[in-house]
């Protein structure tokens, strides 16, 4: 994320000229066009299965170079070895695209030690933090020269890392029976001074991997009982006795820890003064127990090395992240300074020329000390104010959108992470993702992509169906955080991919919308016919109540069937439910005499004066309306079917073959997907006080359309 001073950095340029892009064979995409405006918020609507997905991921991997968009191909085409593969035109300046979608929320959010993956990346490293650490960088360039240099120095560390780990201590501070060391120190005198009897077998025990050889000789052991000849070499009457004794003296797994400490006290020998390397190596070939003075010199040299050790590596990770929590940053370098001195069984030649080097170059830095100071207490302050500025933001879109979690950023090792807490259980909640349910984790995802957006400032944003999970209340208040404001994606070309009208309704049309003016939205609504996608510019006025939509198309119509379908619908929105709803109703349901239902569902004739009142009401909107001739014309298959066929509206297509299934409840066949849709697009849509006109803005799925079509056939 970019703090608010550097918020404009991040913003994209937004030249005048359009994105004009053109999709071809991608999945069930046969040629999508769209425009997308720069530097602005594109909302694309339209039904499900028009391939808004598909977009998004074309735009996507389009970016990922030549061959990425294969996995796009058409499946009737992938047995076509020589079919043309999918294209994306108009896009070659889109370099970088950054997705929220199902894969965003699963693969980066609520991860078990973070709350998003790279965390430290979109909340804290700004360009100012980047300076910081270079300037610091810069300051402990010579001491990390001399340890870069030093190429033995890292094997160095390693053995003494491997000395040191072979001797733990108890309490008391002496050395740990059980630690691998002490048990090992009983193999160095056996292999030292071998027993007679197994004299023989001395090459291999001095060998230059004896636990490898004991090993496999123990192995071998296992088969002695199946014959009197030897297991390896089957030469007859071996000597068991003999054979099973290597085993019972040495153990394998203590003879390699021996092998490996004579190596590393080797590799060592120039850091050891020669008198404490002599007894080192006296106490690893000695037959006897250790006696409280060799255990006393032990634990005293693993403390020393211990010590060395840590110098080694403080002065390896110097930087701001070692000095950050450090409460007297001139204290902490003063104390990385080596007094060999004290030292005295490592302080040979051999770690003075070392130890002399760093020193130095620490007597160097000590002159800085005023400066180096200044540089951390800055960078300290500018990862504070990075930290109050995003856990702020986010805690207080969490707080007004009713969630009880908090995030909290803290430092760990040489980074920073972003971890959830719950006000119930303040702590880590290591499983955040099992703990949101699934508009939470949908709600929270958003946000946190909105500040990777701002931090990553890619040429193209892509929300792929953000918020229809959501209810009104939050719908708009993810929308508002989203693009309203200087710190939100206002400014970045963003493609919203929805199939929810209510976002282009807040954004566009409502008394809201002035809000969202400076995100510049362009919405359009997206068509699909035998795979060519379109789109149509949606403006204010095309969002109108449904009582406006049902009042122009009854008047625009010219087939009383279509007034009827619109004006019953009229009826209904308004709560009118009189003897005008239930005549057009029945007219509708195919019904000889006009009626309605009682409670228990029968139907009862409505009166004559109460149809003859409603008659008069209706011709208020079709003037020449005609129940009986209507009704004549419905129950005609052929003039029906016609109906059908004259209309291009989906919409209208649709109650058409509803009224056409009214004369036969078999018409839809065994398809329950199709009854549900028919049965569903001739309610109200409650949801939507506001929509498109369907004449305007056909909405319904194609493969919708053509089923009806099939089925009237």
């Amino acid at each position: 994320m970019v703090n608010a001073a550097d918020a404009s950095l991040s913003q994209p340029s937004t030249p005048n000229d359009d994105y004009a892009i053109i999709i071809r064979k991608c999945n069930s995409i046969s040629e999508a066009k769209i425009n997308l405006r720069r530097g602005s918020l594109n909302i694309k609507y339209g039904p499900n299965g028009i391939g808004k997905s598909t977009i998004a991921h074309a735009l996507a991997l389009n970016t990922q170079g030549e061959g990425a968009l294969r996995d796009l191909l058409p499946f009737k085409d992938r047995r076509n070895g020589g079919a043309p593969g999918p294209v994306v035109l108009g896009a070659d300046e889109i370099n970088t695209v950054l997705v929220f979608d199902e894969h965003y929320v699963s693969q980066f959010v609520f991860q078990p030690d973070e709350v998003v993956k790279n965390s430290f990346e979109i909340f804290i490293k700004t360009p100012e933090y980047q300076s910081g650490i270079e300037e610091l960088d810069a300051i402990f360039e010579g001491i990390k020269d001399v340890l870069q240099e030093n190429e033995a120095l890292d094997d160095v560390i390693t053995s003494l890392t491997e000395l040191r780990n072979a001797f733990t201590l108890t309490k008391a501070g002496s050395i740990a029976r059980t630690s691998r060391g002490f048990k090992a120190l009983g193999m160095g005198g056996k292999l030292a001074a071998i027993p007679k009897p197994l004299m023989g077998f001395e090459k291999f025990l001095r060998s230059g991997d004896p636990a490898g050889w004991l090993s496999w000789q123990s192995k071998g052991k296992g088969y002695l009982g199946l014959s009197d000849n030897c297991p390896f070499c089957s030469i007859p009457n071996v000597d068991k006795r003999t054979a099973v004794a290597v085993s019972d003296e040495y153990e394998s797994a203590s003879v390699k820890t021996m092998s490996a400490l004579r190596v590393v006290i080797e590799q060592l020998a120039g850091f050891f003064v020669p008198d404490r390397l002599q007894q080192l190596r006296e106490i690893t070939t000695s037959l006897e127990e250790l006696s409280p003075e060799q255990d006393q010199f032990l634990a005293n040299l693993r403390g020393q090395v211990e010590t060395l050790l840590n110098k080694f590596t403080a002065l390896k990770e110097l930087s701001f992240a070692s000095l950050r929590d450090q409460p007297d940053v001139e204290q902490a370098l003063l104390s990385l300074k080596i007094e060999l001195a004290f030292l005295d069984a490592l302080d040979s030649e051999g770690t003075q020329g070392v130890v002399g080097d760093m020193n130095a170059q620490l007597d160097q830095l000590a002159q800085q000390l005023t400066h180096i100071k200044r540089a951390v207490g800055i960078q300290k302050t500018r990862v504070a104010r990075s930290i109050e500025t995003n856990q702020q933001e986010i805690n207080e879109y969490l707080s007004s959108a009713g969630y009880k979690y908090s995030v909290r950023i803290e430092p760990r090792d040489d980074s920073y992470r972003m971890i959830l807490e719950h006000q119930d259980a303040p702590g880590h909640l290591d499983t955040a993702g099992s703990h949101l349910s699934f508009g939470e984790r949908n709600a929270f995802a958003l946000v946190l992509f909105m500040h990777q957006v701002r931090r990553d400032a890619p040429d193209l944003v892509v929300l792929d169906d953000p918020v229809s999970s959501f209810d009104k209340t939050k719908k708009f208040a993810i929308l508002h955080k989203l693009f309203y404001g200087k710190h939100s994606l206002r400014g970045f070309t963003t493609l919203l991919l929805t199939h929810d009208i209510e976002p282009a309704i807040d954004i566009v049309r409502t008394a809201t919308s002035g809000q969202f003016q400076a995100a510049a939205p362009s919405v359009h609504f997206l068509q699909s016919r035998e795979g060519e996608v379109s789109e149509k510019p949606i403006m204010g006025t095309d969002i109108m109540t449904f009582s406006q939509v049902c009042d122009v198309n009854i008047e625009s119509c010219i087939d009383p069937v279509i007034k009827c379908i619109y004006l019953r619908r009229r009826y209904e929105v308004h709560g009118e439910r009189g003897a005008e709803y239930e005549v057009l109703s029945s007219l509708l349901h195919i019904r000889e005499v006009p009626s309605s239902k009682a409670e228990g569902g029968a139907l009862v004739p409505l009166g004559k004066r109460d149809c003859e009142r409603a008659i008069v009401n209706i011709r208020r909107f079709i003037p020449d309306f005609d129940y009986l001739g209507i009704l004549a014309e419905l129950k005609d298959r052929a003039a029906l079917k016609a109906k059908f066929e004259d209309t291009d509206v989906g919409y209208e297509k649709i109650q058409i073959f509803r009224i056409a299934s009214a004369m036969d409840p078999e018409a839809a066949g065994g398809d329950a997907a199709l009854k549900k849709f028919v049965n569903e697009s001739y309610h109200i849509e409650n949801e939507y006080v506001m929509q498109l006109n369907p004449r305007d803005f056909d909405a319904v799925p194609e493969h919708v359309v053509q089923a009806c079509a099939r089925l009237l056939a």
